[in-house]
């Protein structure tokens, strides 16, 4: 027979790495096999199935028939405090409160003091019972204790679990930095140790971590990868989790068909085990998605099921998830009155909850907003976005508050409606400006410590006259756009069409200009997106003049110097025109965060000595990045534009990220890459220059995004220009509020004036040409984005291969100060 502690070990190892049917498989045939020769041993095995089914999540009244019985005298101290655990985890997943509190008790006497191996789990079972019952700062210190209990042991699973604890407790608190803090803190423990169950948990929570901190993609990809992983285990409780995770990212699409499959599976399978909470979920996830859908009857009966569990349960808050469906079908349905009613009581008693409070308050605005209720209307919006930005001053991680406003787009988006309706034009673009470029201004100190919550005066026209330019400012919004159109005497509003149509445009139009042949193709296209984006206010541009775009949603994506002009006037905007031009030849364009970022640097403007800090033509790493073949030659041809006492090389093998660092670069007033570029679209910030190899690290040679931000907090930038000559360094993610986050953000957030920086592949014999031409214009006393546009027409107009926008269009002028 088998040594019954390698069976054991065997069993045990399947559970931690999750291969849950193995483990219970394995751990029922220890128990067979040993019921009559070793009853010790059958009765480890017999505990470790009963762990095995309350992971499996499958069918919670198996834990307590597995164990059948209370223990008694003849288990050992270790055991009966297993068991007791077990029978109290099962209890509270069917609700039984009262009886699960009871055994855990137990076991909590049998820890006094707390010397047996287990004593460390009790400590964090009851952390869960008082996160359960709303008591999360309690939980958070036996969690903290469990997670110290596990190292004096050298515990490193219970220290895992305990990591996870302290995430999920972050999460029900609503500290999202936390979340992903302790979160990924488990799922890099849990990894070493080739824990797979705890990573597969980690990996879900932060999941929704995301999800709550507004970056939807990074959501639902974690999440759809969390629930394979637990489909591959075999635990259904945790499947069902991850699985309405993903359902919520696609109600916030307007997906829900998508949505409401994916509830209706999380439903199937919590009644299959009986979780009331899990069936609390699942009811109330279907109710939400069913309002929004406009199916009141569905809405009515899931949220009624999900207020008896909470009402079993005796958890309030839990009743006021549910309660604000009820008002939400009672405006849908005409009952003003009732809606308002349930509306404030959701407010007032969800007052700890951020998001159930703002939940509630977009919903009164809306009532009132129906009812013609202008200054209430106006109130509770206000309201509304000052609750979520205060949730967002509270976040500390820049990770953190990127995608977070993403949040409250949906409200900034009917709250500019709301006031653009009613006449009030000037307050609305005051509002959506305030909506722009958070975090970066925050990084500039635009927006005073900790940030701020409401929106600080604007004069749009004085700014126009500061840029000496005219400045575009766009919304795109769900039902509607609008385009403000900003000079030096006036402010216009115009209104476009709904920003899918226009995303679905862009989209269009930008597979083909990133395509090294296409033009004629993409004529139609041009043309349309510039009589969607530019006709309405075309009178109001004078030639050759000035343009500042502040663009928004995948308009951050478009270069606008490519939109098509026809010069044949009355034609239909997608019809084949006679003669046409790209925009570029009437306007100099850049591009800025928002209007207030824009007016606060432009003021502050100082003369620097004229130096150069250039860096590339690096060693390649690996074959995935190999030698530029152009790199030197442009190297040489941009230093050929500065003496050799204003200049700083760093080349071949020197050219790491350490040494830029070391360099010394807020010295410098320009800055220029050549090289290599990745941009991260779920994690911006992980967007990288290649350089040389730092080190023996896979990743020494890549500067990041996040080391280009973190360095300005000791030494900020104080570059007129840094040029990026790197395939998709102006990034690939645009953020709610924030617009387009990679490289070029980077640089802006750590101080440079103006950043050049690309949006697509950049062709190495056309970039050669095009920085030649650029440098040499800022030689001769052009700005930036003047000497940019120069050098882009030398290239249009200089050749029938180089006209095309592949070769000219990919490099932008991200400005701050003109």
């Amino acid at each position: 027979m088998e040594n019954p502690q390698t069976s054991f070990d065997h069993a045990q190892q399947a559970l931690q790495q999750g291969d849950l049917v193995r483990a219970q498989s394995e751990a029922e045939d220890g128990l067979k096999r040993y019921l009559a020769a070793s009853p010790e041993w059958a009765r480890k095995f017999q505990i470790l199935d009963a762990e095995v089914v309350l992971v499996r999540g499958t069918d919670y009244w198996q834990v307590l028939t597995i164990l059948d019985a209370e223990p008694d005298f003849q288990d050992a101290r270790d055991s009966v405090i297993k068991i007791l655990v077990l029978r109290s985890a099962a209890l509270a997943r069917l609700g039984k409160f009262h009886d699960a509190d009871l055994k855990l008790r137990k076991a909590e006497a049998l820890c006094v003091p707390p010397q047996q191996v287990n004593c460390g789990d009790v400590l964090r079972a009851r952390g869960v019972f008082l996160l359960e019952e709303g008591q999360p700062a309690k939980a958070k210190h036996l969690f903290e204790q469990a997670a110290a209990f596990a190292q004096d042991h050298d515990d490193r699973f219970l220290e895992a679990t305990s990591e996870l604890n302290l995430g999920l407790e972050s999460l029900r608190e609503q500290h999202y930095d936390e979340a992903v803090y302790w979160t990924d803190a488990a799922y890099r423990t849990a990894s070493a140790l080739d824990a797979r169950v705890i990573a597969e948990k980690a990996r879900g929570n932060l999941g929704w971590a995301y999800y709550y901190l507004g970056d939807s993609e990074r959501s639902l990809e974690i999440s759809l990868e969390a629930e394979k992983l637990a489909a591959q285990a075999g635990s259904d409780t945790d499947r069902l989790t991850w699985i309405r995770a993903a359902g919520n990212v696609y109600a916030n699409r307007g997906d829900f068909v998508d949505a409401t499959r994916s509830y209706q599976g999380v439903l199937d399978l919590a009644e299959k085990t009986n979780g009331q909470e899990a069936i609390y979920d699942a009811y109330l996830a279907l109710a939400l998605v069913s309002v929004k859908d406009g199916e009141l009857e569905d809405a009515r009966k899931y949220s009624d099921g999900a207020i008896e569990i909470a009402h079993i349960d005796k958890n309030r808050l839990e009743e006021l998830y549910p309660l604000l469906v009820k008002g939400l079908i009672a405006a849908r349905s005409h009952h003003p009155t009732e809606a308002e009613d349930i509306f404030h009581k959701v407010a007032l008693r969800g007052k700890g909850n951020a998001l159930l409070k703002f939940q509630s308050q977009y919903a009164l605005a809306r009532l009132y907003e129906d009812q013609g209720r202008f200054a209430a209307a106006n109130r509770e919006y206000q309201t509304a976005l000052r609750t979520i930005e205060v949730s967002r001053s509270k976040l500390k991680r820049l990770e953190s508050k990127l995608p977070f406003s993403n949040n409250a787009r949906n409200v900034y988006d009917d709250y500019i409606h709301f006031l653009v309706a009613n006449d009030k034009s000037d307050e609305a673009l005051r509002r959506a400006d305030f909506s722009r470029a958070r975090t970066l201004a925050e990084g500039l100190g635009l927006l005073g410590k900790g940030g701020s919550v409401r929106p600080p005066p604007l004069d749009a026209r004085q700014i126009a006259r500061s840029a000496d330019g005219t400045l575009l400012f766009y919304w795109l919004g769900e039902k509607q756009s609008y385009l403000w159109v900003i000079t030096k005497q006036k402010t216009s509003l115009f209104t476009l069409p709904a920003g899918k149509k226009i995303d679905n445009a862009v989209q269009g139009y930008r597979a083909v200009l990133g395509v090294q042949d296409a033009v004629a193709s993409a004529e139609g296209d041009g043309q349309a997106l510039y009589q969607m984006l530019i006709g309405p206010a075309q009178e109001l541009l004078k030639k050759d003049a000035k343009v500042f775009v502040i663009s928004d949603g995948n308009l951050n994506h478009l270069n606008f110097e490519t939109l098509i002009v026809s010069e044949s006037k009355g034609s239909a905007p997608k019809a084949p025109a006679p003669k046409w031009h790209y925009w570029i030849e009437d306007v100099t364009i850049a591009n800025a965060g928002s209007l207030r970022v824009l007016a606060a640097v432009r003021a502050g403007k100082q003369k620097h000595r004229r130096t150069l800090l250039i860096v590339g033509d690096s060693v390649a790493p690996n074959i995935k990045y190999p030698r530029l073949p152009k790199a030197a030659a442009q190297m040489e041809s941009v230093e050929s534009h500065f003496s050799a006492t204003e200049q700083k090389i760093l080349t071949q093998e020197r050219a790491t990220p350490s040494a830029y660092l070391a360099s010394r670069p807020e010295q410098f007033s320009y800055i220029h890459f050549v090289a290599h570029g990745t941009a991260s679209q779920l994690s911006p910030l992980d967007s990288a220059i290649v350089l040389s190899k730092d080190g023996a690290q896979d990743n020494s040679f890549k500067l990041y995004a996040r080391d280009i931000v973190s360095y300005r907090k000791q030494h900020p930038l104080q570059a007129e220009l840094v040029t990026i000559s790197a395939c998709y360094s102006a990034g690939e993610t645009p953020y709610s509020g924030e617009g387009l986050v990679g490289l070029s953000w980077a640089f802006l957030n750590a101080g440079a004036h103006n950043v050049v920086a690309a949006l697509w592949e950049v062709s190495d014999e056309s970039t050669l040409q095009l920085m030649d031409k650029f440098y040499g214009e800022l030689n001769k006393g052009a700005s930036p984005d003047g000497a940019l546009r120069t050098a882009k027409l030398s290239l249009l107009r200089g050749g029938k291969k180089l006209q095309k926008p592949f070769y000219w269009a990919p490099f932008q002028l991200y400005a701050r100060l003109g």
